[in-house]
């Protein structure tokens, strides 16, 4: 029951994530006007924004103009709340989930702002580092100890995640001067966040699979044909991904490693 709960609640979530992915790009609020059809400019009944099911109902098209709806409503809806209901019950409802399901909304709509859009909003990103900032010294109040030179936990996971978010700052920094057409500065920015939330050395595993997933993908779409040898391609959304994998399950995926190193280790002596 509570299963259901917390996925209605998360579609939910993701309606209102959809509203900011579509106004946030272009500096509208995200309270007024209310929702509307963007090829007829019809205001949406409360009908027409039942999440998830109010795009099933209507088959992907405005009840009004039959205009078509964008899949992507549908799929953050449902990604979001699949997630939510994940969450629910890996960590209960409280502070833990909390803290989860706003880790989870912020990347997706990073994500899909840049793969829309191309862009990564300082009004985003810079809110964010703040909250970041604030929260780092309590990340082992949420299970997600770290260390820094034997400090005390507070200190230590407060300069932890200032270290690791500066010094990806720093690495994304460099690597644009030297290659301008490799990254934006969103990236540069989205690094340093990344490395303040995950912390050190989380953000190695972040980057890692960020920049594995985006070569695969990029070979995938240069063998289909789908993009050329000199097209650019969005790297939010990969980074998003290492960051939301390794936040949620980073400390398992590290540990299943050294286990595997040390297993090859002891298979070679």
């Amino acid at each position: 029951m509570w299963g259901v709960f917390a996925f209605l609640f998360g579609a939910s979530v993701g309606s209102f994530l959809n509203v900011t992915i579509d106004r946030l790009p272009h500096g509208q609020s995200l309270v007024r006007p209310r929702s509307f059809c963007d090829a007829c400019n019809r205001s949406l009944s409360s009908l027409d924004m039942v999440p998830v099911l109010s795009y099933l109902w209507l088959r992907g098209r405005c009840r009004y103009c039959s205009a078509k709806i964008p899949m992507r409503i549908l799929f953050t809806e449902a990604v979001t709340g699949t997630l939510f209901t994940f969450l629910y019950f890996r960590y209960g409802f409280g502070i833990e989930f909390l803290v989860m399901v706003a880790v989870v909304s912020l990347m997706l709509v990073v994500a899909i702002i840049d793969l829309e859009h191309g862009l990564i909003l300082n009004r985003i990103i810079y809110p964010a580092i703040i909250v970041l900032l604030i929260l780092s010294p309590f990340w082992s109040e949420l299970g997600l100890s770290r260390s820094f030179l034997g400090t005390p936990d507070l200190l230590a996971s407060f300069l932890n995640s200032l270290v690791a978010g500066t010094g990806a700052f720093l690495v994304f920094l460099i690597i644009t001067i030297i290659y301008p057409a490799g990254m934006g500065g969103g990236d540069v920015k989205l690094a340093g966040l990344i490395g303040l939330l995950v912390g050190f050395p989380g953000v190695l595993l972040a980057l890692w699979m960020a920049v594995v997933a985006g070569g695969l993908m990029a070979i995938t779409l240069l063998v289909l044909g789908k993009k050329g040898r000199k097209d650019s391609m969005p790297f939010g959304p990969f980074m998003a991904a290492g960051a939301l994998v390794t936040f949620l399950s980073g400390a398992e995926i590290m540990g299943r490693y050294q286990e595997f190193a040390a297993n090859l280790v002891g298979a070679w002596t």
